[in-house]
């Protein structure tokens, strides 16, 4: 993938994110509730669960950004699945 697509792409992903953290409640307004986030993070879990997944959105978009997949991968699952030698 090319650095300007990498850019564009990732920007996006952050756009998105921040969107979600930003705009909590409309999104909520127009997705509306998440049963298992109101059961298991309480009341108000949902509008918890969107700030939550506009963050995982934020990271995901630096990652794609700096292009960070493979280091990122091994230095979670690096010990997991080890390369071949």
């Amino acid at each position: 993938m090319g650095i300007i697509l990498r850019i564009l792409l990732g920007g996006a992903i952050l756009a998105v994110g921040i969107g979600f953290v930003w705009k909590t409640r409309d999104i909520y307004g127009f997705f509306g509730s998440v049963p298992f986030a109101e059961k298991y993070l309480g009341g108000g879990g949902s509008t918890l669960f969107y700030k939550l997944l506009g963050i995982v959105f934020c990271f995901i978009g630096f990652i794609v950004m700096f292009n960070l997949w493979d280091a990122f991968l091994q230095a979670t699952l690096g010990s997991l699945f080890p390369r071949p030698a």
